[in-house]
């Protein structure tokens, strides 16, 4: 009698029956939530609105992500760092997400055994930088640009006047994604708002509407709003070269476009970091750019430097201004 075979329907199951096993025990434990409730704690400045709503917003998507509530730490400029942890030891908590300067200042001051993801700021001091874990306020160089290109693929050349102490390790990542753009990134160094104001003036001079853009990233020297924003707008508007940026405000100002937070999104993925150390993953050391964003475009200055945005476009926009009536 011959041996009888399994059927194909016999290994289909098999295969299903596997795959769920696979898609039942395999599945990386951070991704689902968080098995201790104090393991994980949020550190985030006590002050007033707007800031608070902010991040409180940050807070829920952390939450959102560790699939329950967090203990969190109000602090302010009289914290005391060992009182608080003290606490967080107490508590068990192995992982503290810093939001804010304060949050990060006071971090500063906890057990090594405390890893801590920073989240709500812009940028940290290149030294701290290297041994930090944690995502900036500043939008990624890659999606300004390809946002840049979406709306105007002609241009070829983007300008940026940076102060190297806010901004070096923005810039290395801006070099490479413009190159990937197919854009020459033509970038700077001002030490000073005279030296930016100088080099700003000579920007615009030498630009050519068509082919040209200026980028204003988050920098308080070179960026600084009573004297160079006003400045870099009026040129920008005589000129017709477009300037885009990474703050919103600068939209409502005239600035043809900016990216700013998805305060939600960016909380989960502060927790995904966070959740990545507790589960035993190897730590991504350094400050990455924001990539949870939403868009912003002034519609006026688009039309003014002749660029149509149409309806279906719109829609995709999350701010627009003037705002629709």
């Amino acid at each position: 009698m011959g041996v009888r075979h399994p059927s194909r329907g016999y290994f289909a199951l098999l295969r299903l029956g596997i795959g769920v096993f696979m898609a039942l025990t395999w599945a990386p434990a951070h991704t689902d939530q968080l098995s201790d409730a104090s393991a994980l704690a949020v550190i985030y400045p006590d002050i007033g609105d707007p800031f608070r709503s902010v991040f409180k917003q940050i807070i829920e998507g952390v939450e959102a992500r560790a699939n329950r509530r967090v203990n969190t730490h109000p602090v302010g400029p009289n914290s005391n760092a060992a009182e608080l942890n003290g606490r967080l030891k107490r508590n068990g908590t192995r992982a503290v997400i810093a939001l804010g300067r304060q949050g990060v200042k006071i971090a500063a001051g906890l057990d090594r055994d405390i890893a801590v993801v920073v989240g709500g700021v812009l940028s940290v001091p290149e030294a701290e930088n290297r041994n930090l874990t944690g995502i900036s306020l500043t939008p990624d160089p890659a999606l300004l640009f390809s946002f840049l290109k979406s709306l105007l693929p002609g241009v070829k050349r983007v300008t940026v006047i940076y102060d190297p102490q806010n901004n070096a390790w923005l810039l290395k990542l801006a070099q490479t994604a413009a190159r990937v753009q197919g854009l020459t990134l033509v970038a700077h160094e001002a030490p000073d708002l005279a030296t930016a104001a100088h080099l700003y003036e000579a920007a615009f001079a030498s630009a050519d509407s068509r082919l040209d853009a200026i980028w204003l990233p988050h920098d308080a020297t070179t960026v600084d709003e009573a004297t160079i924003l006003p400045l870099v707008l009026k040129e920008s508007w005589n000129r017709g070269v477009p300037i885009f940026s990474s703050s919103f405000l600068h939209v409502r100002k005239g600035a043809l476009f900016a990216l700013y937070p998805n305060n939600m999104e960016l909380g989960r993925d502060l927790a995904d970091s966070a959740l990545a150390i507790l589960a035993g993953e190897p730590r991504k050391r350094g400050l990455s750019p924001l990539r949870q964003v939403y868009t912003a475009v002034n519609l006026r200055t688009a039309s003014h430097i002749g660029l149509t945005i149409d309806y279906q476009q719109q829609r995709s926009f999350n701010f627009i201004f003037p705002e629709p009536s």
